[in-house]
């Protein structure tokens, strides 16, 4: 597992968002329609109804209908449709 790794001091002093010197996940959630994963790994399984993202930390399950995958980057990825839930599954401590 990589880390970005830079002095706390200098992260205080800039005020950088943990996400951005991180590799945890940030998640962005706007109504039940949209949902944004910000520093993940990975697509694990993707259906209309169900889809399971890796990330550094663990797996993001999310449910619903019509789910589709957005604006994917390296970094990012947004998920669209009926979102019904959102599970976490902690693989490191």
């Amino acid at each position: 597992m990589k880390k970005k790794k830079k002095s706390n001091r200098v992260d205080k002093l800039l005020e950088l968002p943990k996400e951005v010197y991180s590799n945890e996940p940030k998640i962005v959630i706007t109504g039940f329609d949209e949902l944004i994963i910000e520093n993940f790994k990975g697509i694990l399984e993707y259906e209309e109804f169900f889809v399971r993202i890796n990330t550094y930390i663990g797996i993001i399950n999310i449910n619903g209908y019509n789910l589709n995958l957005e604006n994917m980057t390296n970094d990012d990825l947004k998920v669209k449709g009926k979102i019904e839930s959102v599970e976490f599954e902690r693989t490191i401590d």
